[in-house]
């Protein structure tokens, strides 16, 4: 600051520093405003200045913020964009698309759209019917309403973010305006999130298009522990739970929260962020013949191009957005031919990594060309399996380990296999904790039923803990299934122990390969569909944990056949009687 043209004193001076320290973005955006509020009230005499009293004055602003999404981040962003527009006394109301009464979108000034997109490309659950209806031809005219949408999404999907561009195409066909574009989100959503939201409210308060730099960068507290500031939880103990002779790889590890402020509920994940294979590493840096210690420029940050490959850099996955912008790079007139063919281009994503796009496609990479297509390394979820209300601080999670071979060539997962091969009792990992409001218990202790496969029995360990802690008996019935019954039954003795205490009602399992015919979790839901439909009806609970593509496919399937077979009704009616299932939470999901 030119000391010459500062009109502040010594002591204002270092007040106003201090101030600014303190002060995040969003309350100084508001304290511009409420100065200009000052300054538009003081009269002014020559030189004189006399203060007038200033209120800060009430606002008409008000803005509806409309989410839809299946995991619940799309409910965090828009609760957390609330709270910056109240800052900003902007009133603000958060409604999810399922109470969202379509018929008052005429009548909407101001409206924040933040939904994810289901699968390829299809809505979530909750957000099906509203879009349905701006797409359709029911929909009004828009021509007073102000808006934005935040999509949320993922590039190893084809249609990525579609909902959201569905949705702000159909508001701009309608006549609306948006005030702040459309913002995709990848996995690593924070950032981008956080921008969007900056701008839209800033836009909305000043009606002035303001322009954020692109490379801005949103700090967060470091007193609280983040995916941008991980806590470095000590490994308490680490089992292998799968058998000798099961042809998968499962631990149970238990890591300590001491001293980090970290809570959780049944239904959360953990994060872990994950060290790509060394080997992979190594191996990309022979085909390419970078020189491991060649500095790249990562956002801010000047690292290694070694350092990049193994904490920074998705490579032991492929996505059609690395492919395309590998392919606009070199030029590779055959990769170009791959992303035109869904079908071929499937086959080559499903197992590929790295090492596979550079052998197939060669071109001369420079260290920073290469960094600069590749996905930022996302955090592995893991399903929490403990309440913290029976472990105190401390957080389990179940860890199924990823190894295959592909073209001659072992595959490892990033995070799996560092866990398994690396990482022992008393050594530190980097976490943090996801909330997933969308997986959650009954207040009420209410009955519940509890579907998954595999690793997908991980929550329901957590949702047993915390029943057991709350003194709640039975209610509770699970149905699991693996592969087979004396090598893949996880937990059995656990699951033992609360069915003879009477805490775990009933029990059904399904052991894939332990006979001839395939017997799978849906197979069981169909034997006991007249029980089922009973509990449902009684206001039961249905939870489903694991695989989207397959499992939880056939699930959905059977029961919806139940609901219809013992209910007697259409199979449109069995689908509107899950729809309320959804709507009252009494049906939730956590698919991967």
């Amino acid at each position: 600051m030119n000391v010459k043209t500062n009109p502040l004193n010594e002591r204002q001076l270092a007040a106003l520093g201090q101030l600014a320290e303190e002060l995040t973005s969003d309350q100084i955006l508001w304290l511009s405003g409420y100065l200009e509020g000052i300054l538009a009230a003081t009269e002014i005499n020559g030189s004189k200045k006399t203060p007038v009293a200033v209120s800060v004055p009430e606002t008409s602003t008000k803005l509806t913020i409309l989410y839809g999404t299946d995991t619940g981040r799309s409910k965090s962003i828009a609760e957390k964009l609330a709270e910056k527009a109240a800052s900003l006394q902007i009133t603000a109301s958060v409604v999810n698309m399922y109470d969202y009464k379509t018929r008052q979108l005429k009548d909407e000034e101001n409206l924040a759209v933040i939904v994810s997109t289901h699968g390829e490309g299809e809505p979530p659950d909750m957000a099906e019917d509203f879009h349905k209806y701006v797409t359709g031809k029911r929909a009004p005219k828009l021509a007073s309403l102000k808006y934005s949408v935040l999509a949320l999404g993922d590039k190893s999907y084809k249609y990525f973010c579609k909902t959201g561009e569905d949705i702000d195409a159909a508001f701009t066909k309608l006549g609306a305006a948006s005030i702040t574009p459309i913002i995709k989100c990848d996995v690593d959503y924070e950032d981008e999130a956080e921008k969007w939201m900056n701008l839209f409210l800033q836009n909305l308060a000043t009606s002035t298009p303001v322009k954020v730099n692109s490379k801005e960068t949103i700090t967060e507290a470091k007193t609280a522990y983040s995916k941008k500031n991980p806590f470095m939880a000590t490994v308490l103990e680490k089992v292998k739970i799968t058998g000798r002779g099961s042809d998968k790889e499962v631990y149970h590890l238990e890591l300590s929260l001491e001293d980090s402020g970290l809570t959780y509920e049944p239904g959360d994940s953990i994060g872990i962020l994950p060290k790509n294979p060394t080997s992979l590493v190594q191996q990309i840096l022979q085909k390419t013949g970078i020189d491991a210690l060649e500095k790249v420029q990562l956002k801010e940050n000047e690292i290694t191009f070694e350092e990049a490959l193994s904490h920074h850099l998705e490579i032991t996955l492929l996505n059609r957005d690395v492919l395309q912008k590998y392919a606009e790079k070199s030029g590779n007139a055959e990769l170009k031919k791959l992303l035109n063919d869904d079908q071929q281009l499937d086959d080559f994503l499903y197992g590929s990594d790295l090492l596979d796009l550079l052998e197939d496609f060669p071109y001369k990479w420079t260290a920073q060309d290469l960094t600069e297509i590749l996905r930022p390394l996302p955090a592995r979820l893991y399903s929490i399996s403990s309440s913290q209300e029976l472990v105190g601080e401390e957080v389990h999670a179940t860890v199924s380990v990823v190894r295959y071979n592909q073209k001659n060539r072992q595959r490892l997962g990033a995070c799996s296999s560092f866990l398994a091969d690396n990482i022992e009792v008393d050594d530190q990992v980097p976490v943090y904790i996801e909330k997933n409001p969308a997986f959650k218990l009954p207040a009420n202790g209410a009955r519940i039923i509890m579907v998954g496969a595999g690793t997908g029995i991980a929550p329901y360990r957590a949702f047993m803990q915390h029943r057991e802690s709350q003194g709640l008996q039975g209610n509770s019935w699970l149905f699991f299934g693996d592969r087979r019954f004396h090598t893949d039954f996880l937990y059995q003795v656990e699951w033992q122990k609360l069915l003879k205490a009477k805490q775990l009602e009933r029990m059904e399992v399904a052991f894939s390969r332990d006979q001839k015919d395939k017997i799978y979790v849906q197979h069981k839901l169909k034997e006991h569909q007249k029980e089922i439909y009973e509990w449902l009806e009684n206001g039961a609970h249905f939870y489903l944990c694991g695989d989207m593509k397959n499992m939880a496919k056939d699930v959905n399937k059977t029961l919806l056949e139940i609901i219809r077979v013992q209910g007697g009704v259409s199979e449109e009616q069995a689908e509107k009687y899950v729809k309320q299932l959804k709507r009252e939470k009494r049906f939730q999901a956590d698919v991967y």
